[in-house]
């Protein structure tokens, strides 16, 4: 099980949800939001699908200003999906 630490309390799980929300329009395997932790500047979501990482500054930007993040970005988080086996 992946751990929240108390190095990532300073990162918006809510902003990781909305992340995870807005990549569903492009596979709806990922599943809902488990838990996090921060590997460098790398955040690993656990969901019920599987795991996906985010760089934390895509976190931050979903938190502070989403409207800048485009399809682009969006499919290059996707691409680092691993499913549940």
């Amino acid at each position: 099980m992946l751990r929240t630490t108390s190095k990532n309390n300073h990162l918006p799980t809510y902003a990781i949800v909305e992340l995870l929300m807005r990549l569903e329009q492009y596979d709806n395997g990922i599943g809902s939001y488990k838990d996090h932790r921060l590997k460098r500047a790398e955040v690993l979501v656990k969901t019920t699908g599987g795991v996906i990482s985010f760089p934390e500054t895509l976190i931050m930007q979903q938190f502070e200003n989403p409207d800048l993040i485009n399809d682009n970005l969006l499919l290059e988080t996707i691409s680092t999906f691993k499913p549940i086996s």
